[in-house]
């Protein structure tokens, strides 16, 4: 059974209205490991060989976090930089994750219609956050299309954010399970289509 490793990166987790709640609803699986890395590394200061470790421990890597600037936040790009060494995720002796998937579990202030080619922002999710297509591509490892909660800020407590979390569990479930057709979840836009609900 694939062991899934949730890379959680919010800057202000006491201030999350959705994310703060998506971690509470896969919280307690077996073989999930949640890693908050602002709790672990408030100065920055990654422990890289650990890391490294952690990375080697899990077969899916998935980056959970706020939508900063149409990226992540800063130690979530400093977590990357830093662990993904030549060598370690890429290069020629550089297999350590070849094989494992990687996704980003993330959400945003703005509605869905935002992110949309002729939106607000201009492109989609999936082009907005294809650095990490990219990075998982170098490293040998298979991206899947991200999972997006759209419009944060003015989700229902009881049920929009609900649903989000019904989703997010569906999902993380089905990743740890193998229970997910990759291939279909590679090729998605996004891929909350696949578990259900909108």
């Amino acid at each position: 059974m694939p062991r899934v490793l949730v890379l959680f990166a919010h800057p202000a987790y006491e201030k999350s209205r959705l994310n703060r709640r998506l971690l509470q609803a896969i919280r307690g699986l077996d073989d999930v490991t949640i890693h908050d890395l602002y709790e672990a590394y408030p100065d920055f200061q990654i422990d890289v060989a650990a890391e490294q470790a952690r990375l080697v421990a899990h077969d899916v890597i998935v980056v959970q976090h706020p939508f900063y600037w149409y990226s992540a936040p800063a130690l979530a790009k400093e977590y990357l930089d830093l662990v993904l060494e030549h060598g370690f995720a890429y290069g020629s002796t550089g297999h350590a994750l070849d094989g494992k998937v990687l996704l980003n579990a993330t959400t945003t202030g703005g509605p869905e219609a935002a992110y949309q080619v002729g939106g607000r922002n201009r492109y989609t999710m999936r082009q907005l956050l294809a650095p990490f297509d990219q990075t998982a591509y170098l490293c040998r490892m298979r991206y899947l299309a991200p999972f997006v909660v759209h419009g944060a800020l003015r989700l229902d407590p009881d049920t929009g954010c609900t649903e989000a979390q019904r989703q997010y569990r569906s999902l993380v479930v089905a990743l740890r399970d193998g229970a997910l057709d990759l291939d279909r979840a590679a090729a998605a836009e996004r891929i909350n289509d696949l578990v259900g609900g909108a």
